[in-house]
Order: structure tokens, then sequence, then C-alpha cells
């Protein structure tokens, strides 16, 4: 389906306008530390926006309400322990960032084991995130071939060197403010579309709740306890809190955030606050997927949706009118490079810092270093752009193959950190040991059990942390940091 000429030029403008802003914004960047942590000063609710922009991608804006469409509204039981996973990062795991001038998560984790620890776990941010982040690629991919009708590889790759040319040149500074514009852009998108889908309704409001009621597409609560069964509210609560401490408490993508903090109040307030925006956020995606099914129910689709990622693509370019078509799809687009570019800049960050420096140490140069980063910069954004490209034979809703590829090794990675803020008689190579059972264990059950994945970052945290501590009664923790290995 071809768009028209008003929608097109609506967002080639927005699409034209972020990269010329995040080229602006971080035209002033001359050194790492402006590059990847933005100068260490930037303020609290500027860095509030980003991560809320930064975990809402395609995924978000598209598969969330497509859930609600082809289930009910229990996804909301997982973000309530997104919520609570907040607050236990903001006084669990925060304050060990500003113990030091760090440019990663796992610098902590050098500084308390070792090279190869931080080395390790940074490998396994890295190959997640790049998997995780091609996928969503490829979900935003889905609105450019519809509106296009290009074939989907050459939509992933169209949206993926957009992406890599402003963060390429802005780094960090660029992708917060950028953050922020494509929130307000995103929020606006789909408020915008829930009044469209309610004006469209015969019966409008009433006739939304009437028939999502009768559905039972307004249920939120499942009591049901059932490890296989990611929507009950047990898994909802203790998973989502436990996916919150590795996905915002170790991950090198909302970690960098904290990092650009002026101080650690500052970080906290941010994450903290964040948390009921992001609640809020997707009870309105949800009620949108709602609103979608009342719709359809009067006026049925000319053929039926063979996923649920595509009902909310579909009708805003075919129900939604001329000229706030374009800013829907703006919205669209919004809600994907937000958290691609964060992706690009983090993955460069970590693979830069934690293997490429640490190597070179002194020997390279600061116009070197910033060359580095950059250029990785290009590398994983076209290992994303071939991910997104093998994401259309994935079977299953993108976004629970998301959230289980990224629960898959956070939960591995908070059980190491747990080791060094819990277990001070474990060493490096005890550590390593837990990281290597945890990775062991946590693959015989992503492939041979039916554990749901909200799951996975508890199971993985515990195999990972009681294996590490057996392990220190076999490696105890050296006497003299000689020993530690690097």
């Amino acid at each position: 389906m071809n768009i028209g000429s008003i929608d097109l030029s609506i967002l080639a403008v927005y699409l034209a306008g972020v990269v010329l802003l995040g080229l602006w914004i971080g035209r002033k960047a001359s050194s790492v530390s402006d590059f990847v942590v933005g100068g260490r000063d930037r303020p609290w609710w500027l860095i509030l926006f980003s991560i809320v922009a930064t975990e809402t991608s395609t995924v978000t804006f598209l598969s969330i309400p497509g859930f609600a469409y082809t289930r009910d509204m229990t996804w909301l039981q997982i973000p309530l322990g997104f919520l609570l996973g907040r607050f236990a990062v903001v006084f669990l795991l925060m304050p060990q960032y500003f113990k030091g001038s760090f440019y990663t998560a796992y610098d902590v984790l050098h500084q308390r084991f070792g090279g190869a620890t931080q080395r390790a776990a940074s490998a396994m941010f890295i190959i997640t995130r790049s998997l995780a982040d091609g996928l969503r690629l490829f979900l935003s991919a889905i609105v450019l071939q519809e509106m296009t009708g290009i074939p989907i590889h050459w939509a992933v790759v169209a949206m993926g060197v957009a992406t890599i040319v402003y963060t390429f040149f802005g780094g960090i500074r660029a992708v917060l403010v950028t953050d922020l514009v494509q929130f307000v852009v995103y929020i606006s998108g789909a408020i915008v579309a829930l009044i469209l889908i309610i004006k469209k309704l015969p019966g409008g409001w009433e006739q939304l709740v009437t028939i999502g009621e009768a559905a039972g597409k307004l249920r939120i609560f499942d009591l049901a306890f059932d490890w296989s069964q990611p929507y009950g509210l047990w898994a909802g609560l203790i998973g989502g809190l436990f996916i919150t401490l590795g996905s915002h408490g170790v991950d090198q993508m909302m970690v960098q955030r904290y990092l650009c903090a002026r101080n650690l109040k500052d970080a906290q307030r941010a994450l903290w606050v964040g948390g009921f925006v992001v609640v809020a956020q997707f009870a309105l995606f949800l009620l949108i997927g709602v609103g979608l099914f009342a719709f359809y129910q009067v006026f049925p689709p000319e053929a039926a949706f063979d996923r649920g990622d595509r009902v909310f693509a579909r009708f805003i370019l075919d129900e939604i009118p001329v000229g706030l078509l374009g800013i829907l799809l703006g919205a669209i687009f919004a809600a994907a490079m937000s958290t691609l570019s964060s992706s690009l800049n983090s993955c460069a960050t970590a693979a830069a810092n934690d293997f490429y420096f640490s190597a070179k140490g002194s020997e390279t140069s600061a116009k070197k270093q910033l060359r580095v980063v950059r250029i990785l910069t290009v590398v994983f954004g076209l290992i994303q752009i071939g991910v997104g490209i093998g994401g259309q034979w994935v079977k299953a809703s993108v976004v629970s193959s998301v959230l289980g590829i990224a629960a898959f090794t956070t939960g591995i990675v908070l059980g190491v950190f747990f080791l060094g803020i819990f277990a001070q008689r474990v060493g490096e190579r005890a550590a390593l040991a837990g990281l290597v059972v945890g990775l062991s264990g946590m693959s015989i059950i992503f492939f041979a059990t039916p554990l749901a994945w909200p799951w996975f970052a508890l199971v993985g945290s515990a195999v990972t942390f009681a294996a590490g501590l057996g392990a220190s009664f076999i490696w105890p923790r050296p006497e003299s940091t000689e020993d530690v290995t690097t």
C-alpha cells in the first residue's frame, strides 16, 4: 500500500529532522566521555524520558496492542513487576556505578573480580542485545514494507541505515535529546490513534467497553500459578522484578544513561519516576489493542490477520486520515529509532571499553578512541540489520522472542553482580565458574523445559549465584589483588 504525498512528506520531514537534530546536538562530541556518557552532566528529566523511550521500541508500539487484540490485558501484570524492580535497582545496584568514573556497567565487575569477568559479562550483553534489537528492527520494517510494498529486507536496511547515521555522528548526547523528541511523538501518536478508534465505533467508548468485557479482553489479573505461563500475576510481579533488576540494573544500555547523570540522586529519580510512566504507557497500548478488537468486530477485515503484530499497523495504514497518517507513521519510527540508536551506542561503548581499550590501555589516543567507538557503531548497526532480515522466519510473537532472548542472559549477569555485592569470599575464578554453570543451566532450561520467560532472570541469577558461591569453597578469593586475573 502506497501512502499519499502529504503523509509521505510529513514522515520524510520528521525522519530528516531527527537525523539533523542528532547531528547538530552531537557536533561538539570531541572525546569518548562526551560521546558515551554526555560529559556526565545531563539533567534527570532528560535521562528519564530517554530511559522510557529506549525501552519502548516498535515491539511495544505494535506487538503490545496485538497482544490485547489476540488475548487480553494480562500483560499489564508484568510492568507492575517492572515498577517494583526499578526501586530495587535504585537502592541495591545503582550506587555501585557512582563509586568511580565508569563507562560501562561491567567496569564494576572489573573492579571487583578482574578483566576476564568483565569481558565475559560484556560479551553476553553485546550478543543478546544485537539479537533482540535486530528483531525489533524487523518489526519496525514491517510498517515500512506495508507502506511502500518494498521487500522486507530492503525495509530493514532503510530503517537500520537511517539510525546508524545520527548515532554515528551524535553519540549519547544526540541519543538522549532525540529520545525525548521521539517519546513525545509516539505517545501523542498513540493517544490520537485511541481517540480515532473510539470515534469510528458507532457506540464510542461504551461500545469499546461492552465488546471488550464480553470477549474477556479487559481482564488484567490472572491469579493462577503456572511456571509455564508467562502472563500470570506471580510471573509478572516476581519475574518482572528480576527482569528489571537485570535489564535496568546490569544492562549497559540502561546503565549508560545513569552514568550521564550529574549525580546518584538524579539517576535514581530518573529511574523510579520513569517506572510509573512505563506502567501508564503499557496500559495505553493494551487499551488500544482492546479498541482494535472492538473495531474489527464491528468492521471485519477483508482477510484475517496472520499475526497480532500486524493489526495496529494495518489499522494505521487503512483507517487514519491524511495528515494524521504521516504523524502516526512517524510515531512508529520514533519508537523504533529511540531503541535502536541506544542499542548501537551501548554495544559500541561496551565493545570499545571492555575489549579494545582494556587491551590497548594508554597506547590509544583520545582521538583514536572516539574513532574506534564510531566504527563499532557502524559494525553493530550492520549486525542488527542482518538479524532483522532474518526476523521474517521467527514464528513466535516478536515481543515474546525479544524479551525471552533478553531475559536469558540478564539473569546470569545479575547473578555475577550479586556475587560481587553479597559474597565477599567469591573471587574471579569462582565468579567465572558461576557464570559458566549459569549459562549451561539456562541453555537447558531454555531449550528443554516449558519454563515461561519471565522466570528466566530469577532462575538464571539464582543458579549463577549458587554455583559461584559453591565454587568459592574450591577457589577462594585471593588474599592479594595481585592474584586477580586481568
